[in-house]
């Protein structure tokens, strides 16, 4: 078999950099202020009960906050957040300081304003998963009333989604 096609984190990578992903942001709120993150693994896994799923670095700067949350929030970002998505992704920036805007929403969870939609769910699993955690999170509060097209994430770019 030709070296390219062994299974190694490049091959990995390479793949999913052809799969178009929504792009959301996670929240959660930390001894130390809100946490949060830029997420392209975010999952519908059941209606009944309403669960989503997504995963985290255990090496990040947001894992102790989502590792000890009771609740977590899910923002679907909108197309002309691609600056917010890439501040969440940024390692050492300042997520929540201006021109971030947000309030604490249900749940004392940090709620991101202007987004296409949002959801805060209560934290039933943390899953090991290699290098990360999957996180289940059962639904207990949303909004799907914002405005505007999702903005996606594909070969290492965000993206808008085209008629």
């Amino acid at each position: 078999m030709p070296a390219d096609l062994l299974a190694t984190p490049d091959l990995l990578r390479s793949v999913f950099r052809r799969h178009a992903a929504g792009v959301a942001v996670i929240t959660a709120r930390g001894e130390a202020g809100p946490v949060g993150f830029t997420a392209t693994s975010l999952s519908s896994v059941s209606a009944e009960p309403p669960l989503l799923s997504f995963g985290v670095g255990t090496g990040s700067s947001s894992w102790p906050a989502i590792a000890a949350a009771d609740h977590v929030g899910v923002h679907i970002l909108a197309e002309h957040q691609q600056e917010l998505a890439a501040t969440f992704a940024r390692s050492g920036a300042d997520r929540f300081g201006p021109p971030t805007v947000w309030r604490e929403g249900p749940e004392g969870v940090p709620v991101l304003d202007g987004v296409v939609a949002w959801l805060v769910g209560r934290v039933v699993a943390r899953v090991p998963a290699g290098d990360h955690r999957i996180v289940l999170a059962e639904v207990v509060h949303g909004d799907p009333s914002g405005t505007g097209r999702p903005l996606l994430y594909h070969q290492g770019r965000f993206q808008r989604l085209r008629d």
